[in-house]
């Protein structure tokens, strides 16, 4: 039987699409794991690019934040901070914003976006609310080779202020709180359409909702790109969908995917609560680096 890292078994690992996505099995996670299980599990994070983990209920807030610290620097949403533990973002599907029903990589709006997440599913409803992941380097290797020169070439503006209504079913409490808590600090950075994934060396798609325009592209241009490129990110062959239980636990690699939170279960309760680690500023292929050029907070 192969290891992976000398921890895991080959066998507990269960791919769950061709291009994206790996269930672990056999593993209870903790702050206390040794090293080499942590470099197994962040290994099998690059190469699967999202790992899932069933039947984590011991994890509790504190657990999941030690756990997470062992992935890299855990900190506090750049705008929403933690409503939960010391760094924990909670997303109620009761309350304002906690549907992202919406095809994003998180904090994008930011330069060093978030490299990697971890979200807790803390309440189920009994159907529906599964979330679908993209993988955005299987995306650009998809691309023809034109297509791929092109998109290096350019660069996007990401902002937390963006035309969501537009693109998303919002509720009233979800756009009061988009108008008074989402955006209350306004960001908006430039990146690369292309980055350098700086673990793996793969070439990776940056787009997704929080894109705002493209730089020295007229807005028409710019809005059929953008569909060309993340018609590409999310083409049913690139994802993968997991229909989550209750202490589940999934990690993605934030710099190589998108993710989308399917809202699909009308008035249930749904409860996740999410660790982020830092990230770093996104490299192009000609090796400049993104640059946030507003951020205004009150």
């Amino acid at each position: 039987m192969t290891l992976i890292g000398g921890v895991i078994p080959s066998a507990d690992i269960m791919k769950r699409a061709a291009r994206i996505g790996a269930e672990v099995k056999n593993i209870k996670l903790s702050g206390d794991l040794p090293d080499h299980a942590i470099a197994a599990i962040n290994s099998l994070l690059l190469e699967h690019k999202v790992i899932f983990f069933r039947n984590q209920g011991h994890l509790n807030d504190a657990e999941q934040e030690r756990f997470s610290a062992r992935l890299g620097k855990v900190v506090p949403h750049p705008i929403l901070g933690a409503t939960k533990g010391a760094s924990l973002l909670e997303l109620d599907s009761t309350r304002g914003g906690g549907r992202a029903d919406v095809w994003h990589a998180d904090g994008t709006f930011a330069d060093a976006y978030p490299k990697i997440l971890v979200l807790r599913a803390v309440v189920m409803p009994t159907f529906g609310g599964d979330t679908v992941w993209s993988n955005t380097a299987a995306a650009y290797l998809g691309l023809p080779s034109p297509l791929q020169r092109l998109a290096e070439g350019l660069w996007a503006v990401h902002s937390n202020v963006f035309d969501y209504a537009g693109i998303a079913r919002l509720r009233e409490v979800d756009k009061k709180h988009f108008e008074e808590v989402f955006t209350k600090a306004v960001f908006e950075t430039e990146h690369p359409v292309v980055r350098v994934h700086p673990e793996t060396g793969e070439r990776t798609l940056v787009l997704g909702a929080l894109v705002k325009q493209f730089v020295d592209v007229p807005k028409y241009d710019g809005q059929k790109l953008f569909d060309l490129f993340q018609s590409h990110i999310t083409a049913p062959e690139n994802t993968v969908r997991w229909n989550w239980l209750e202490g589940d636990i999934a990690i993605w690699d934030n710099r190589a995917t998108q993710h989308y939170a399917v809202n699909d279960y009308g008035d249930q309760h749904r409860v996740v609560r999410r660790a982020t680690i830092e990230g770093e500023v996104p490299v192009s292929v000609d090796g400049r680096s993104s640059v946030t050029r507003l951020k205004v907070t009150e």
